[in-house]
This record gives C-alpha cells, structure tokens and sequence, in this order.
C-alpha cells in the first residue's frame, strides 16, 4: 500500500523512480546536478528521511531534480553503484560523483555539501 501511495505522489510531485542502468547513465548525462535517492519501503529511516531531502531540493536546490532508486527492485544499479546500505544518497555534477552519504543523513550537513558545488555549477 505505501508503494502505491508513494508512486502516486512522485507522479503529482514529478518526481522519478528510476528503474534502469540505461535511464540511470542517461539522467546523470541530461542534467548538470541530480540527486539519487537509495532505499527500500522497508527501511523506516529511509521512509523518514526522504521526505526532508525532498523539501531540502524544493527549497535550496530547486535545479536539481530528485529521483528515487528502489534497492529491491533494481538491485543492479545499487551493485553498479557500489550502494548497498540504505538510505544512501548519491549526488551527480557535471556526470560526476560529487557527494555520498548514507544510513543518518544530517539535512544540515547535506545542504552544506550540495551548497557549496551548486554554486559553482548554477551561479
């Protein structure tokens, strides 16, 4: 059921599950900045976390778009990644690995790391 809820927000929200190695390489080439979102519906630090990087994007980073990658479903692009502990969070620039964290994520200290490149790459 949560799933189902959750699918329907990214759908109102724009938000994207991405569910391919192919779109994965493919968003990281389109977009200057992009953030990846790892966990499972199974992870209650994930679930609680999620929603506060979201904001975090909305309100400080609004060019960089938030996609979300299900561990369970696409267990490939969590291999490829080197991502096997959730939540973890992956930040591209410029096709590039810039930022990674994992399990406690500090909101502060992400918004720190990301601020400090998005300045770079947006103004």
């Amino acid at each position: 059921m949560y799933s189902c809820i959750k699918n329907i927000l990214y759908k109102i929200m724009n938000f994207k599950t991405i569910t391919t190695e192919d779109e994965f390489n493919s968003v990281v080439e389109q977009n200057i900045g992009v953030l990846y979102y790892f966990s499972t519906i199974s992870c209650s630090v994930g679930e609680a976390l999620e929603p506060k990087v979201i904001n975090l994007l909305e309100k400080e980073f609004p060019k960089i778009p938030f996609y979300h990658v299900d561990m369970n479903a696409s267990p490939e692009i969590s291999a490829k990644n080197n991502v096997f502990v959730e939540p973890t969070i992956l930040v591209f620039f410029e096709g590039k690995e810039t930022i990674r964290k994992s399990r406690i994520v500090s909101i502060p200290d992400l918004s720190n790391a990301i601020g400090r490149i998005y300045k770079l790459a947006f103004e």
